[in-house]
């Protein structure tokens, strides 16, 4: 087993606010959508079936917390991915998930 360092308040503060980023799903969506690459608001906001304005908020968060990269060319706003590792704590997330899920329905199957 891997002994973990101690965090401090401020750490756990800032660890949580990163999860709270996080927990939104329109903010997930946006961030799957640019897994494939860089893409500008008018493209998220069709990929996703949110409006503009939503998605430019959610854009603004992302930007914030260092997630999501802006570029700007012209009149045109461009995003992509600035933190490659919000991907593996998502494969993390979602192999824990497959796995839950996966014995929760072998015990209601009678498994």
């Amino acid at each position: 087993m891997v002994k973990q360092k101690k965090l401090s308040s401020e750490a756990l503060e800032l660890v949580a606010d990163r999860f709270k980023i996080l927990s939104e799903p329109l903010r997930l969506r946006v961030l799957h959508c640019l897994q494939s690459g860089e893409k500008s608001v008018g493209e998220l906001a069709d990929e996703t079936r949110a409006s503009q304005p939503n998605i430019s908020k959610h854009l603004k968060i992302l930007q914030t917390s260092g997630m999501v990269h802006r570029r700007q060319d012209g009149n045109m706003v461009f995003y992509s991915i600035a933190d490659n590792s919000i991907f593996k704590l998502c494969d993390l997330v979602c192999g824990s998930l497959s796995e839950h899920l996966r014995i929760r329905a072998d015990v209601f199957s009678g498994r």
